[in-house]
């Protein structure tokens, strides 16, 4: 397995980073993205802006696991500026988490932006939708 340093040698202008708030949820999440039920994610904009982290149409992601190795590498597709409470079921869906429903994902956005600090029901999000490029 390629390492992170190998692969931004592949790919220069990729970020390497993992989902979640710790190695489990890295791990759960990075499993539905293989599996091609996640094709998209969020964050709360206010922590995109601190981190200097905002997605970019065409940037190309090595997505790590729990432990910090690298998994596969996404493709950002799209993006989209909106609030928590603006986030539809379809949406939602994309995210491939729990019962795919719009409740699952609110409740566990909601725990995961209250962990963070950010959450409000009109939070300001980046979404973001992606491709699968490579697996390693």
């Amino acid at each position: 397995m390629p390492t992170a340093a190998q692969l931004l040698t592949k790919y220069p202008s990729a970020t390497a980073w993992s989902f979640g708030d710790s190695p489990e949820l890295a791990d759960e999440l990075v499993a539905l993205v293989l599996s091609g039920k996640k094709t998209a994610t969020c964050s709360a904009l206010q922590a995109c802006i601190q981190e200097n982290a905002l997605p970019v149409v065409g940037a190309i992601s090595i997505i790590l696991d729990g432990r910090g190795k690298p998994v596969c590498a996404i493709r950002t597709l799209v993006t989209r500026l909106l609030r928590f409470n603006e986030v539809t079921a379809s949406l939602a869906r994309k995210e491939g988490e729990g019962d795919l429903s719009l409740a699952h994902w609110q409740r566990e956005h909601q725990r995961f932006f209250n962990r963070e600090g950010t959450w409000s029901a009109d939070m300001e999000l980046v979404f973001e939708e992606f491709a699968l490029i490579e697996r390693f």
